[in-house]
């Protein structure tokens, strides 16, 4: 457990937000979440300065298991008209510099080419896997809607040339991000570190790939605690149930906390998402945590691997680090100090993330060179375009 008083992380010069080609102040209307990652994000523009509008589809759809159900498995049919409508009225005459889609799953083309009449450039953001199989028809409208963005942003290389296909006109890539202030290290009080203290935590919702996993953590006698939704639903839960803490930490303090307070932090991959990392490869890290998740070659490019963070190929590997972690206060504490500081030089947050975005939208863009789809490689700057 890290607390205020036994761990001090090195400082370190954090790379300043580029802010060539970009004016810097623009109206935004982002079109997104209000909740969750989507949040942070439209947070982050306003602290780089702009004026943000925030709009959330979703607040004129009742809340109900139905609705998700609906949008899931029929990609919100039939509501299309409807929420076109509804945002139209709301924005009326209202221009903008930029819009910003954050998902997209209920924006259709039509609305799309509507929101062109309001701003000069429409872009889209996308931290999920909108041309994998693993959401049924969720991402309908939103596929429909690709050829209509002026600036498709995707979090996996393989979206790249996907989108492309799908007709994107501009395709950008870039690393998922933690955000300053949602994931700065809290000081943490005595009763924080009783309430949420733990040897190895996970945090996140059940899935099918994740029950046997941690299951076997647990057989190899790792001392595991999980946060999370769904968890009964796993046929492991007779294993995990005196494992786990409580349902999902929707509130960023909570949040923060249980990651901060943990020896060891568990990041699992969506193998239906074709995750090569998580938020939480940022997020932990960024709150001075120790990640222990599976290695991959993005891992691998964002931290050193036994230095930085710590990683394993499977369940048996995974237990080994863990136990290995928590016999060794000193290579845990180093590898806590140093993930964090890495975390800080790759640039993988927040404000410099959405600068990026919104500097290339106002340069690149107008650059004749960059064709569609185009991208660089991965310069280890935390930022991939």
């Amino acid at each position: 457990m890290h607390s205020s008083n036994e761990f001090r992380v090195a400082s370190a010069a954090a790379p300043a937000p580029a802010t060539t080609g970009a004016p810097k102040k623009l109206s935004i209307l982002y079109l997104g979440p209000n909740s969750g990652t989507s949040l942070h994000r439209a947070h982050s523009l306003r602290r780089l300065g702009h004026n943000v509008q925030t709009l959330d589809a979703y607040d004129f759809l009742p809340v109900s298991h139905l609705t998700d159900f609906w949008i899931h498995r029929t990609g919100a049919w039939g509501l299309e008209h409807f929420i076109r409508s509804r945002v139209l009225n709301v924005i009326q005459s209202t221009e903008f510099d930029v819009i910003w889609v954050d998902a997209g799953d209920l924006i259709g083309p039509k609305l799309v080419r509507s929101l062109k009449a309001h701003t000069k450039f429409v872009i889209n953001y996308n931290v999920d896997d909108p041309y994998g199989a693993r959401d049924s028809n969720k991402w309908r409208l939103y596929l429909q809607s690709v050829p209509m963005y002026d600036l498709v942003v995707v979090v996996r290389d393989c979206n790249v040339d996907e989108a492309r296909i799908a007709g994107a006109k501009q395709v950008m890539r870039v690393h998922r991000s933690s955000d300053e202030v949602a994931h700065s290290m809290r000081t943490l009080s005595l009763e924080d570190e009783t309430k949420w203290k733990s040897e190895v935590a996970f945090v996140g919702t059940w899935m099918p790939e994740r029950g046997p996993l941690l299951a076997r953590l647990v057989e190899r006698g790792v001392p595991l605690s999980i946060w999370g939704n769904r968890w009964s639903r796993a046929k492991e839960w007779p294993i995990l149930k005196s494992h786990w803490s409580g349902p999902g930490l929707e509130n960023d303090e909570d949040y923060a906390k249980a990651l901060q307070c943990a020896k060891v932090c568990i990041g699992l991959l969506s193998k239906g998402n074709r995750d090569s990392c998580t938020q939480r490869s940022f997020e932990i890290p960024h709150l001075a945590g120790v990640l222990c998740a599976e290695r991959t070659a993005e891992h691998l490019s964002l931290y050193k691997e036994d230095e930085e963070a710590a990683f394993w190929n499977d369940a048996d590997e995974c237990a080994e680090k863990c136990k290995r972690l928590l016999a060794d206060d000193d290579w845990r504490s180093a590898i806590a100090e140093r993930g964090h500081l890495r975390a800080i030089l790759n640039g993988t947050r927040n404000e410099i993330v959405m600068n990026h975005i919104i500097t290339r939208v106002f340069t690149g863009l107008h650059d004749e060179r960059l064709g569609p789809g185009d991208r660089a490689s991965n310069d280890r700057s935390g930022m991939i375009s």
